[in-house]
């Protein structure tokens, strides 16, 4: 390449009339060669600009594979069930403290932090060995689940469980003695045998709802009340409190277990498994579902009226009507959409939340 540049001749600068003649102006050609630009700054510039691609090139496809698998794994924790979890260890570990507030020690929070990452990895094995047995059904029900959209190999969810299951039980013994070891371990055992063949118990659709309600209910406020009042230095007893949330939680696992299978059964019916769904219809178990709920808030104003001493009317009574005003609400909007699967996964979201809710107020009661 050349580049023509204008430059001055050396012509005469008067013309014959002896007047100032403007200069010629004729073009000098000169190529790349003699040229000193670009200039060393704008080398620099174009030198960062071409490593800076060939370094996203190199490392944009690793941090891509690190964002998917992190995606995947926590769809494969199954995020509302570590919530619940969360929430009520959380709660019981408050209300026991508020029980004992002179025997609170800032030496107690790593203790707390490791159990309730023991109770994660419990709560994930439980979740995670059920998608790698229930891919197929999945598939139909559940495809954003991770193994069933093909986001995690089943090679991946086997090392996760085994490496989740390990991880709870070491902290739990390290931490928490023989008997709570035990308890976690039965939780465990109940969790591998709802999903696992030949016992498969969730075929069963009574002894699968008496699991979930023992594993989510009562082993797990049983288990961390115990455990905080242990490290607490004291043994354990039953508060009112305590033993209203744990028989309120129990019957509202149950309850979870019911409505769980509302918006399965298409692929339920599919691969032949019986649930109390697919028996009696959605219609009927949405309604049985609130019913048993209603036990439960009337449970509570109940509670609040003849136990005075243990419970605080002025929270316990209105909080509970308004939520059980709203389990109502919700009922016939489920009606009113005539059962559609939408319609369904609101409801059991629905659940859900006042699952938490109830957690959220425990430790105020």
């Amino acid at each position: 390449m050349e580049l023509a540049i204008p430059c001055c001749s050396a012509a005469p600068l008067f013309n014959s009339g002896g007047r100032l003649k403007p200069p010629a102006f004729t073009t000098a050609h000169f190529s790349n060669s003699s040229l000193k630009f670009p200039s060393a700054a704008l080398r620099h510039r174009h030198f960062i600009s071409a490593c800076s691609k060939v370094d996203a090139a190199g490392t944009g496809p690793q941090l891509n594979k690190v964002l998917q698998f992190r995606d995947a794994f926590w769809r494969f924790l199954r995020p509302h069930t570590i919530r619940g979890t969360t929430l009520g260890s959380f709660s019981l570990v408050t209300r026991a403290l508020i029980e004992n507030p002179n025997l609170i020690r800032w030496s107690l929070l790593l203790k707390a932090l490791s159990g309730l990452l023991a109770l994660i990895c419990g709560n994930g094995y439980i979740v995670g060995i059920n998608q790698i047995y229930d891919v197929g059904i999945d598939k139909v029900n559940k495809p954003y689940l991770p193994i069933a959209a093909g986001d995690l190999s089943e090679q991946s969810a086997w090392i996760l469980v085994l490496f989740l299951a390990a991880a709870g039980v070491a902290l739990v013994g390290l931490n928490f003695g023989p008997f709570i070891t035990k308890l976690y371990c039965l939780g465990l055992f109940l969790g591998t045998i709802y999903s696992v063949p030949p016992l498969r118990m969730k075929r069963f659709p009574v002894v699968a709802f008496l699991i979930i309600a023992t594993v989510r209910g009562f082993l797990l406020n049983y288990g961390v009340y115990y455990a905080t009042r242990a490290a607490l230095g004291l043994t354990f007893e039953w508060s009112y409190p305590v033993a209203f949330i744990t028989s309120f939680v129990t019957l509202f696992a149950l309850v979870i277990a019911i409505t769980k299978d509302l918006p399965d059964v298409e692929g339920d019916r599919k691969f032949q498994i019986d649930t109390l769904a697919t028996k009696l219809g959605v219609r009927n178990i949405a309604l049985l579902g609130s019913g048993l709920l209603l036990i439960n808030y009337i449970g509570s104003v109940a509670a609040a009226v003849y136990l005075p001493q243990a419970f605080k009317r002025s929270l316990m009574i209105p909080t509970h009507v308004t939520l059980a005003l709203c389990l109502l609400f919700q009922t016939w909007v489920l009606e009113r959409a005539n059962y559609t699967k939408e319609a369904i996964s609101n409801f059991y979201r629905f659940i859900w939340n006042l699952f938490y809710a109830e957690y959220a107020l425990f430790p105020f009661i």
